[in-house]
């Protein structure tokens, strides 16, 4: 992948952008990006990356090896009119948009080598979870190329199409979950009493150390749970007052609802 294009330049894009030239992934004589109109959004990208910009001239579309789609979804339709008569019948597309079908994109751009992506903005620092799915089009040689990109900004994992819908409910939102986890939590910790830094920095380093134990562990995370929840404890009242408040059904609404309007969205493009 020599040459490849951002088709819109939002946070996502920006988050792969900087992971990639943080690992020295890709050159950023090698990356260009176009927007639909934000120029300011543009002209950073290029200041602080190096990254190249695509302007008026799309001439660089025609020699592109891998576009990746990355407006908002709601900008899908005039994104791939802007592209569509530009691209070579070899290059790659590469979506990143959520709730975007496959189909949508290939009626777009025509019959072509395809993959969609669901990352994360833990990206910047690369540590996003992604998982990708591919059309019929795609060979062997284009999945590993696209494998090896997206490694470099975190851990991937190849799925179904389908599936897609709750990733993107599971890792693609769950950062927001997460620091709405933290902030909740914190809120909470200075009402007791704890200065807003103690709190933050006692709270992430402990959501750190549980993630990295969660990954080196072999027990599963109830196992892990029970280690620490000594009868009669203080964990163990802290547990149960979740319990008491359908903590497991509060989380298990948060996928659903997240996942069902992933579907919503998904058939507004069909």
């Amino acid at each position: 992948m020599k040459t490849i294009v951002f088709v819109g330049a939002g946070s996502m894009a920006q988050a792969m952008i900087h992971g990639w030239m943080k690992e020295a992934t890709v050159a950023p004589q090698n990356v260009f990006v176009m927007n639909k109109s934000d120029r300011k959004k543009l002209t950073s990208l290029h200041e602080t990356y190096g990254v190249q910009l695509v302007c008026d001239d799309k001439e660089i579309l025609k020699t592109a090896d891998l576009i990746i789609l990355a407006m908002k979804p709601k900008d899908v339709q005039a994104g791939m009119q802007a592209v569509a008569p530009y691209l070579s019948k070899t290059a790659v597309v590469l979506s990143i948009l959520a709730g975007v079908p496959m189909a949508t994109i290939e009626q777009g751009l025509g019959e072509r080598p395809l993959a969609r992506c669901m990352p994360n903005t833990s990206a910047t620092i690369g540590m996003s979870a992604s998982a990708v799915a591919w059309n019929e089009q795609m060979n062997q040689t284009d999945k590993e190329e696209i494998m090896q990109l997206l490694s470099t900004i975190g851990s991937v994992i190849e799925v179904e199409e389908d599936q897609l819908h709750v990733i993107t409910a599971l890792s693609g939102s769950g950062p927001a979950y997460v620091y709405y986890f933290v902030e909740a939590f914190e809120k909470a910790a200075v009402a007791s009493g704890l200065a807003p830094h103690v709190a933050r920095n006692l709270l992430v380093q402990t959501l750190a150390g549980s993630a990295e134990m969660l990954k080196q562990s072999t027990d599963s995370p109830a196992t892990l749970r029970e280690h620490v929840t000594s009868p009669g404890g203080t964990t163990e009242a802290g547990i149960q007052a979740l319990q008491e408040k359908g903590f497991i059904d509060m989380l298990g609404s948060c996928l659903n609802e997240a996942e069902t309007r992933s579907r919503e969205l998904g058939k507004r493009y069909i």
